[in-house]
Formats: structure tokens, sequence, C-alpha cells
């Protein structure tokens, strides 16, 4: 099944809603009787196997569908709780080319490398960037699978570690590069550029979907600038949640950014970035693809 977050327009709430034939929307919100807070889609995710048996009985109901050429979507988790958890140099071709770039050899990690984006930097899959040269003169993109986390867990080992599962969406960990280097080693700043995140289309759920080779692409202006498969993460999911569970709690609706495979601007000879006006188009296939056009920044 397929989720997402949609409102008539960009300044409603978003509603939580489950997609049908990739061109109607059922709002879940709209529907009595639901055993979780059926406000977001964060109280589906919470509720664990019987949100997703209840919403089976309603697909298998008639019910008003909603156009989604007519919705604006949000996305899927508008406002997560926590920062987006990040997994940094895990596609061993990217993190080969950024060792060009570095001035100082860095060895490859023998376990993943961690960053966050704060949960501001998060937007819709079709909403614009909202970053101008004002921020940063280097704006660059990262294709991503996005991890959804659903069930708690802590100390969790890779043979349960797709137990805490809940499904996968498409994300895009845009980064300002050289607010990245003025802040040394600590990646927090360049990640978490307001609107630096976007997100969708919608979340599909983890029984509908094998992880372990999607194809992951990026293109700007219709350009193809990254192009691989997460059967090349060098870490694989389990691994990841099995380090960065340890000693750290991962909860309903938590957010994990994959990592991205080589392609990215700054590693490229020249250099490219994204600049106003520019369309970055992020694509998992199996999941969806994201559109955001490069904009002026928000007041």
């Amino acid at each position: 099944m397929k989720f997402v977050s949609f409102a008539s327009s960009a300044q409603e709430a978003p509603r939580p809603g489950v997609v049908v034939d990739e061109r109607f929307v059922i709002d879940l919100a709209a529907l009595p009787d639901a055993p979780f807070d059926n406000s977001s889609l964060l109280g589906l995710i919470e509720a664990g196997d019987a949100g997703l048996a209840w919403v089976r009985a309603v697909l298998a109901q008639p019910h008003e569908r909603i156009a989604l050429d007519h919705v604006h979507l949000f996305a899927p988790i508008p406002k997560p709780r926590k920062n987006v958890f990040c997994v940094g140099w895990n596609y061993l071709a990217h993190f080969e080319e950024g060792d060009k770039t570095r001035a100082a050899k860095v060895d490859l990690p023998d376990r993943p490398t961690f960053f966050t984006k704060a949960s501001t930097a998060v937007g819709g899959p079709y909403d614009p960037i909202p970053i101008d040269d004002t921020i940063t003169l280097k704006l660059d993109w990262e294709a991503e699978l996005g991890v959804i986390i659903g069930k708690r867990g802590k100390n969790i080992a890779q043979a349960a570690a797709m137990d805490h599962v809940w499904g996968y969406t498409v994300l895009n960990d845009v980064t300002g590069r050289d607010i990245q280097r003025q802040h040394g080693n600590q990646w927090f700043k360049g990640k978490s550029l307001d609107g630096s995140c976007p997100m969708g289309p919608w979340i599909v759920t983890a029984d509908a979907l094998d992880p372990a080779d999607l194809k992951i692409a990026c293109r700007v202006n219709g350009v193809v600038k990254q192009s691989s498969s997460t059967s090349h993460m060098y870490f694989r999911i389990p691994r990841i949640l099995e380090e960065l569970s340890h000693g750290l709690t991962l909860e309903p609706g938590d957010i994990i950014a994959s990592g991205t495979p080589e392609g990215v601007g700054h590693a490229r000879v020249p250099p490219e970035f994204m600049q106003q006006g520019d369309v970055m188009e992020t694509e998992v296939i199996g999941i969806g693809t994201l559109r955001n056009v490069i904009g002026p920044a928000r007041g």
C-alpha cells in the first residue's frame, strides 16, 4: 500500500490518505471508527498491523476517491518528531569520488557514519527548494532511499531489523557544500537548511517492496546526474538499524536516509551546483519521483 499526507491546498493542514491506483486518494481522516489517531500518518504507523488491517478493510469498501492531481501533496511525514537520521559514505563509489576532493585522506569507515538533518528541512515532493545564493553558492543534490521505522526498538539485532521497518520513501539530502565545509566535520548546518529534504511522494509499505535492488537516480534539468542501485549500498539496512539503535531507541515514524550514490555535484570536474530555476528530479523505481524547483527563500 501507498500512503500520503495531502490537503486541498498547501495552506491547509495535511491529512493522511491511502493511494488507489496511483491516481486517487481516500481521506483516512474523514472515516469513523479508526482504531488509532487517524489525524496523521504517524497515528497509522504507530498502530502497526492493526492499523494496516483497518486500511485493508477500508479499501474493500466503497469510499469517496479524490483525484491525486486535484490535491497538494506534503511530505508523507510533514513534521517529524525527530531529526532525519542520515547515513554518510554508504556507497563505495560515492566515498571514492569524495575522497578526491578531501584535503586529507580518510579511510573507509568500518561502521556506518551518521549525521542528522533538522526536522524543519523536510519538504514536500513537489515543493520548491527555498534556497537562494544569499544562503549558499554550492547547492548540491543527493538522491536517497528513505526508510520509515514502524516498530519501537533499541539494540536491534540485524536478524530482526527488517521487522522494525514500516515502509520506504524517496528523499534528497540537498546540501549547501560551502556551509558544510565551513563547519569542519560537523555536517549538520550545511545539511539542515529549510526545505533541503524533499520527501515523498508517498510511503510504500514494507510488505510491498524489496529494498535490496532498487534503481535510484537524480536528474537536474532533465540531465542524469546520479544513476545507481540500492544493491551498491556498503552498509545494508539491517546493519544500519543495528548500529543506529545501539543504545538509541528508534520509534515509529523515525526517518532514515540510507545514503547517496556517486554523481554528486561537488565531486564533478569541474564541480557543478544548482542555480535558481533549476529542476531537480529524484527517483527510486518502485516508489516514485520527486520534482522540486530551486526557488527563492521563504520569509
